[in-house]
């Protein structure tokens, strides 16, 4: 989203923003998932275990290490990546306050 469509939007509404796109991705969902099942950092396995290309995958990677959900580490000539657990708690809590908020909604029929 750019600054000038932003800039009157709070710094929530952008953070939480940024999460649900970074989330919308199914690759991203199925790297998320191959990353936190291995609980340890994960090198060179994703190319195996996903019907991606390593470039796709590392496209992938990117995105994920740019917002600070996962963060890698050099093994060697490998770079292994794993979750950021203090952002993964952060992005967790911020969604998790988002979705009770729509909780709090009246459910009867003359609300919309």
């Amino acid at each position: 989203m750019g600054l000038t469509k932003t800039k009157d939007l709070s710094s929530r509404e952008v953070e939480i923003a940024e999460y649900c796109k970074v989330l919308g991705s199914p690759a991203r969902i199925a790297i998320l998932n191959l990353i936190i099942k291995q609980k340890a950092c994960v090198c060179g396995e994703l190319v195996d275990q996903l019907p991606l290309a390593q470039s796709t995958i590392s496209q992938h990677l990117r995105e994920l290490k740019l917002l600070g959900l996962i963060q890698g580490e050099i093994e060697g000539p490998k770079l292994c990546y794993c979750i950021n657990k203090e952002k993964w708690k952060e992005m967790t809590q911020l969604l998790n306050d988002f979705f009770q908020e729509g909780q709090k909604l009246p459910l009867n029929k003359n609300y919309c």
